[in-house]
């Protein structure tokens, strides 16, 4: 039987290979596959609604283990879409970006439901002013896209509600509501070579 003492060297040495198998797969977000969609009132009479495509960052995330889960996403105001160039313009200048281009979000903590929800904690800037935000999650899959080249992707929804007033955007209060409704649809590509999983090529073929 080995001493007490060499069972620890040998114990302690295997943490650190440990921590590192156990580490989260990092993925990129794919901003063709990633979108906000935003709903805010118009004088009432209806939810005007809009997107804002091309976000882009990283996500730290192992689907065992929600808790070391960690978001860094940028979204680019400019590619706002309200479906009219007049609108567009109208609503970059409400926001003033020129001045503040984008919206960040930065995940600070993660409350795991059960293995396909979560609430998701972070500090959304926005406007210069910075608060924090809570996304309600959805985690939809993780799978290889069967297309070249075959890449794992994740993918997620999530909801959350804001106050535009809250981040000092408080023209046209008299027109356009204060709560803005904001949907993400989310898509995530792993990096190669982040898991011990082989990124093998399926044998099956698709069809676009």
């Amino acid at each position: 039987m080995r001493p007490l003492p060499a069972l620890v060297a040998l114990f302690l040495a295997a943490v650190p290979a440990f921590a590192h198998a156990a580490a989260p797969d990092t993925y990129a977000l794919d901003p063709v596959h990633t979108r906000v969609l935003f709903a805010i009132s118009h004088d009432g009479y209806s939810q005007s609604l809009g997107t804002v495509s091309g976000s882009h960052g990283n996500l730290q995330f192992d689907p065992g283990d929600w808790s070391a889960a960690q978001l860094d996403v940028s979204v680019p105001l400019q590619q706002l879409e309200l479906g009219d160039p007049k609108w567009n313009d109208a609503a970059l200048k409400i926001l003033d970006a020129k001045k503040f281009p984008a919206a960040h979000f930065v995940s600070t903590r993660v409350e795991q439901i059960d293995a396909q929800h979560a609430h998701v904690f972070g500090d959304l800037t926005l406007h210069g002013v910075t608060r924090e935000a809570e996304l309600d999650v959805t985690f939809n899959q993780l799978k290889r896209i069967a297309l070249p080249p075959f890449h794992r992707i994740a993918g997620f929804s999530a909801t959350t509600t804001i106050k535009r007033s809250d981040f000092g955007i408080d023209a046209w209060k008299s027109m356009i509501g204060d709560e803005v409704q904001l949907r993400l649809e989310v898509e995530a590509i792993r990096h190669h070579g982040d898991s011990n999983e082989p990124e093998s090529t399926p044998t099956e073929t698709a069809t676009p």
